[in-house]
């Protein structure tokens, strides 16, 4: 292999030591061949050119929070380079990236985005030493936070497989699907304040259940603790008013990036409590989300086909044939307390789900209800057709009449105490990488609770 390839562009050329751990993404200019930019790039990193995801970060000792970009190793700092976003939309606008978090920017349209997307891009290419010396901070001396003030939260149910499975096991095969469910995307109302980023732990919750059928309710911590695989995303744009709809050919205009995310679930409080309102206590208790929200910019070379939805076709308000739909590799993983390594439970894939994000923005909006900047929407457990994708340890082990094996002889139903759940996302194309990071969370015992 030889040391350096290159990709000739109409004014750049990219010149890749091929045979370094790093990916060098130099900028030379043609006339004097000198180098005046260089980010390195890890080879199997999430953070490369094609990606540029936003977050929120502090450097201790200080708290201050500020808006940033991932980029390989290295967080590029906004508040240090905002003053360079001098395009015909973003110079009017630069005051956003002085902000603590992403809801101000996320509330401009989505040709601010791609506008700022473009410069950031060039900034980190550039023949000219724009950068300030301190916009490049490392990673590993960053502590990361919610990217935005998550205004509502609304969990979808929106995989097929998914709602197939969890209504085969309640239900029956003949009636695993609920009546409205190939006609409109399902989903509920979550809370916001629980949402947490990547990291954070989560604790096992208190609350009451029913184990057997013929007995009164008991409280105590729940025994059937869980994951759910999801992906979310962030509201974007200028809020529409009480009474107005997003119509669903503009729905991507409100669409600003997406974020990998773990729905912890205790199914005993939920089995109980859900009739007949749905999930209340049961998923209150903790969501974690990665912390680098990835543009949609970023994942439209990854778009493919909409699943089919022919049986029957939704009413019109939801129908559009554009391909908004992604290739995206999902795993999850458990690490057991004190163990080093990993086990792989669950390999799906977004492009599985049956309802599209923009089919769910239109729907939810669909009375004139407001979305806000900032506002996140999740898709609901993403499984795939094949056991090994199935994305909540209530599918992977039937509701518990299967083990799940780990490594080191270990095994699992539901979660333990102690486990770490850890899940990520990554598009891969023809040479292209866009992940998400690490959305991980450990388990903590539940509190002790006396009742008086």
């Amino acid at each position: 292999m030889p040391s350096t390839t290159g990709c000739n562009s109409d004014e750049n050329w990219f010149e890749i030591n091929a045979n370094s751990p790093f990916i060098c993404v130099t900028l030379v200019v043609k006339m004097d061949s000198s180098i005046a930019a260089v980010v390195e790039i890890p080879q199997d990193s999430d953070f490369t050119l094609d990606n540029l995801p936003y977050g929120v970060f502090s450097v201790p000792p200080g708290k201050t929070q500020r808006l940033g970009v991932a980029i390989g190793g290295h967080v590029l700092d906004l508040s240090r380079v905002g003053h360079l976003f001098d395009g015909p939309l973003m110079k009017e606008h630069q005051q956003v990236f002085a902000s603590s978090v992403l809801n101000e920017f996320m509330g401009l349209s989505y040709r601010h985005w791609s506008e700022a997307r473009a410069t950031i891009r060039s900034l980190l290419t550039s023949e000219k030493e724009r950068l300030p010396s301190d916009a490049l901070i490392p990673m590993e001396a960053v502590i990361l936070h919610l990217p935005a003030n998550i205004g509502d939260y609304t969990d979808f149910y929106s995989s097929i497989d998914h709602a197939t499975n969890v209504g085969t096991m309640f239900r029956g095969k003949d009636n695993a699907l609920m009546p409205n469910w190939k006609h409109l995307p399902v989903g509920y109302h979550g809370r916001s304040s629980t949402v947490v980023v990547s990291g954070t732990p989560i604790r096992r919750p208190n609350g009451q259940t029913r184990p057997a059928d013929d007995k009164p309710p008991v409280f105590g911590p729940c025994k059937l603790m869980d994951f759910e695989l999801e992906m979310a995303f962030f509201v974007g744009g200028e809020a529409n008013s009480l009474g107005d709809t997003i119509p669903v050919e503009r729905a991507h205009e409100r669409i600003f990036g997406m974020v990998v995310m773990n729905d912890w679930s205790a199914r005993d409080i939920q089995k109980w409590e859900y009739v007949p309102l749905g999930p209340f206590t049961a998923k209150n208790l903790g969501t974690t989300i990665s912390p680098w929200v990835v543009p949609m910019e970023a994942l439209m070379p990854f778009a493919v086909a909409n699943y089919t939805q022919d049986d029957p076709a939704p009413l019109p308000y939801l129908r559009h044939s554009d391909e908004y739909n992604f290739d995206i590799n999902l795993e999850v993983s458990i690490c057991p307390d004190g163990e080093s390594e990993s086990s792989v439970v669950c390999q799906s894939n977004f492009r599985h789900m049956y309802w599209t994000t923009k089919q769910q923005l239109a729907h939810h909006s669909v009375t004139g209800c407001i979305m806000r900047p900032g506002d996140l929407l999740a898709s609901g457990t993403i499984s795939g057709p094949e056991p090994s994708s199935f994305g909540s340890m209530l599918e992977l082990s039937w509701r518990g009449s299967k083990t799940i094996p780990l490594k080191n002889g270990g095994e699992r139903k539901f979660l333990k105490d102690g486990d770490t759940v850890g899940i990520r996302g990554t598009c891969k194309k023809n040479g292209s990488r866009v992940g998400f990071g690490q959305c991980q969370g450990k388990l903590l015992p539940a509190k002790i609770i006396t009742l008086a």
